[in-house]
Order: structure tokens, then C-alpha cells, then sequence
């Protein structure tokens, strides 16, 4: 995974989801990750692994707080995503990736197989699943929409019952279900 740029200003604040917790990390550029787990300190050793000058926000803080509510009702309703500025931070092949994901529409999943196809790279499937790994903003960049080529959920970075969770919710959405 790319490192941030050293000195880069970075802000995080976590709070409670419907998903566990929830971790978002603020630049100068915008959001630069949003990150599940059930751990308050599992995050914020994350945080600090993913961004080492990172520092830890607080509600006071209106823009991160306001950053925090917007994800958090992203969670609960995927298909409502803002459009946040976003300071991806990777390869040029994982900016391309990421890209593509962004694409996918909410309640529809793909294969990594047709993934990679999508982006002009049909034999890099391994190389697009890495990409999809390397994710640091779940839900904005939706790396849970892609399943395995038999139809199978495939490992997630934020945990495989969390991507069951997501697209149970988008499909519903997307059939009228809610």
C-alpha cells in the first residue's frame, strides 16, 4: 500500500455504525479513509499504521465531526453516497482500479475477473484483488461489490460479514425492499 506523504495533515475521529465502528481520517485534500472494525483501539492503531503524523479529532472539530455523520449515514444507507472530495493515495494502477470501483452501481456486484477486463487488464484478476485490498475508503470506494467468479463473497479487508451486510442492503435497496 502506497504511504501517505509524511507530513501530511491528517485528522481521524471514530464513532459507533451499524456495521461496528467506524473510523474516518481527514486531509487538507478531503476523506483519506474510512475503516470498519468492532475495536475503538484496533482503528485507531490503524489510523496511525495507515497515516504516522495522524491525529486524533474530536466532535469539537466541525468539519471532521461533520465528516463522521455523513460516512456514518453512509452506512446505513449506502446508496445515499455523497460526493466527497477524496484523497486517494495510490499506484497508478491502483487509482485506476479504485476508479472503476467507483462505477460499479449500488446493488450490483462484479467479478475481479471482470474487473480487471473493465479497466483493459483482463489477465491482472490477482493484481485487481490486491488493488481491491489496498482500499483505505470502504463504502466510497466500493471494493465490496466485487465477488469471486463462482458467486462467492471473497475475503474483504473490513471483514466478510460486513460485505454480506452491504449488499444485502444495496440489493434490497435496488429492489425496492428496504
Amino acid at each position: 500500500m502506497t504511504p501517505f506523504k509524511q507530513n501530511t495533515d491528517i485528522r481521524f475521529i471514530i464513532g459507533p455504525s451499524c456495521l461496528g465502528m467506524v473510523m474516518v481520517a481527514l486531509g487538507p485534500e478531503g476523506l483519506a479513509a474510512i475503516m470498519l472494525d468492532a475495536d475503538e483501539r484496533a482503528l485507531q492503531r490503524a489510523a496511525v499504521a495507515s497515516f504516522p503524523t495522524a491525529r486524533a479529532g474530536s466532535a469539537d472539530d466541525a468539519a471532521l465531526a461533520r465528516c463522521l455523520e455523513v460516512v456514518t449515514a453512509c452506512v446505513e444507507a449506502p446508496w445515499a453516497m455523497p460526493d466527497l472530495p477524496l484523497a486517494l493515495q495510490g499506484t497508478p494502477f491502483q487509482q485506476e482500479v479504485w476508479q472503476a470501483l467507483r462505477g460499479i452501481p449500488c446493488g450490483h456486484t462484479i467479478t475481479y475477473g471482470e474487473l480487471a477486463a473493465r479497466i483493459g487488464r483482463p489477465g491482472a484478476v490477482r493484481a485487481v484483488a490486491g488493488a481491491c485490498a489496498a482500499n483505505r475508503l470502504a463504502m466510497v470506494v466500493p471494493c465490496h461489490r466485487v465477488i469471486r467468479h463462482d458467486g462467492n463473497l471473497s475475503g474483504y479487508r473490513w471483514g466478510v460479514a460486513r460485505k454480506q451486510v452491504l449488499l444485502a442492503r444495496e440489493r434490497a435497496w435496488r429492489l425496492g425492499e428496504k
